[in-house]
């Protein structure tokens, strides 16, 4: 569940339950495709050439874009988003460490020239939802409260459960296996199923929702819409069963929260957060698991270092984690609703702005050799879950399932190893996470 990869109520989009800004509207509100790129406001693009487009192409799956080598060369980079709008992509690990704590630097992008993700897609931007402080701090707060790191905790048996119980299945089907569909997909959409109270048979559901509701370009618009309408008849459903016969759960704890102070927390609040949940607490995390799988399978040395002594897992996920492998930063986009003076430039009032996790994790003033992989180093200042305010509700559950997951695969299959050279895996074009299409192994 890694950086800002989340709709905006609460994230992060980079995170497994970080977002992006707004969230998922009750039927989509698609924009008129007519409509024209939105341009930043005058005088803030540079003389020397067109914005460049954004998310940048990776040069190969586990590669970061070379655009990101020497980014920070410059602070502020213009771009063009999916949509054919325009923003300012923030690039230095301080820079955007600042930003992400600015309450100048708003999440809501429901206002008149701000710039859009995509054009056919408005998950992100919920008229509903206010995704900044003070009522964000409100939701977040009564969220939280039934989100615990006692409740996370007590997740850690089942987390041990499936995966011994998934590892078992793939070793007895044998090799090659797609590690997308025998570990790092099924594993955090049953995590967050039981975490949220949804029974395990209709887990299957949420795979194909998921990929409409982050869908830049792989789907057409009617098909987001109805992927958003059956996720939102579902959620509707499941609250009111769970307010009919509550349970030990996350949406029954939310519902009390609701229930039982006078409803501080909305009806449409509660439905939101729902959604958000089921939604990234899922898919960024699967893509960073099978991803990081991948990248360690793909440098030899690193992994040996880490079978020599699996006390390094939580360090290895942490640089996997720096390599912010489920997607770029496209859904940390954000609105400045006042001019704010940096270190030696200007953010205008009205730009849109993208503080790019990405490109602070490859940052030369805070990680030696940025791009080159390596377990051994303490990437712990990494952006991928941001940071302050909108710190990603999950990180903890992310990390708990990529550390367990990481390790039991690797104890179970000593001679696991990628079934396919690194430079041929692929991932899914028009897709906001950039998931793989598959992960070959073997053993």
């Amino acid at each position: 569940m890694p950086g800002e990869t989340l709709p905006a109520s609460e994230t992060p989009r980079s995170c497994p339950f970080s977002g992006g800004p707004g969230g998922p509207g009750e039927s989509g509100g698609m924009p008129p495709s007519a409509e024209s790129p939105r341009s930043l406001p005058g005088g803030t693009l540079p003389a020397d050439g067109e914005p460049r487009r954004y998310p940048f192409p990776r040069p190969s799956a586990l590669e970061v874009p070379r655009e990101l080598t020497d980014l920070r060369e410059r602070p502020v980079v213009p771009v063009t988003l999916p949509s054919g709008d325009r923003a300012l992509l923030v690039t230095r690990h301080a820079d955007v460490r600042r930003l992400l704590t600015d309450e100048r630097l708003s999440r809501n992008l429901n206002r008149p020239g701000a710039a859009r993700i995509a054009r056919n897609n408005r998950m992100f931007q919920d008229p509903k939802i206010d995704p900044d402080p003070p009522e964000h701090t409100r939701v977040r707060r009564l969220v939280m409260r039934a989100f615990t790191p006692t409740r996370v905790e007590s997740l850690r048996p089942h987390i041990h459960e499936v995966v011994d119980e998934l590892l078992t299945a793939m070793e007895k089907r044998g090799g090659p296996a797609d590690l997308n569909e025998t570990l790092a997909f099924p594993l955090p959409i049953r995590v967050i199923c039981r975490l949220l109270g949804v029974p395990e048979d209709d887990t299957a559901l949420f795979r194909s929702w998921t990929d409409h509701f982050l869908s830049v370009s792989r789907f057409p618009p009617e098909r987001i819409r109805a992927a958003m309408a059956d996720m939102n008849r579902y959620i509707a459903e499941l609250i009111a069963a769970k307010r009919r016969s509550p349970g030990d759960d996350l949406v029954s704890d939310m519902i009390r929260v609701r229930d039982r102070e006078d409803g501080r927390l909305a009806e449409y609040e509660l439905q939101w957060w729902c959604r958000l949940l089921l939604l990234v607490g899922y898919e960024t995390t699967a893509t960073q698991l099978g991803g990081g799988v991948a990248l360690l399978l793909a440098h030899p040395g690193q992994l040996a270092l880490l079978r020599e002594d699996y006390g390094r897992i939580p360090d290895a996920v942490e640089e996997t984690l720096r390599w912010k492998l489920a997607g770029s930063s496209v859904s940390m986009l954000r609105y400045a609703v006042d001019d704010i003076e940096m270190d030696g430039y200007t953010i205008p009032k009205g730009a849109s702005v993208i503080p790019a996790a990405d490109s602070a994790n490859q940052d030369e003033t805070v990680f030696d050799r940025p791009e080159v992989f390596d377990i051994t180093r303490d990437a712990g200042r990494h952006l991928t879950f941001s940071v302050g305010p909108h710190f990603c509700v999950g990180a903890a559950l992310a990390r708990a399932e990529l550390q367990i997951a990481t390790e039991a695969l690797l104890r179970r299959f000593p001679g696991l190893r990628l079934a396919v050279p690194p430079e041929r895996l692929r991932r899914h074009e028009g897709s906001l996470l950039e998931a793989f299409t598959e992960i070959p192994v073997t053993w």
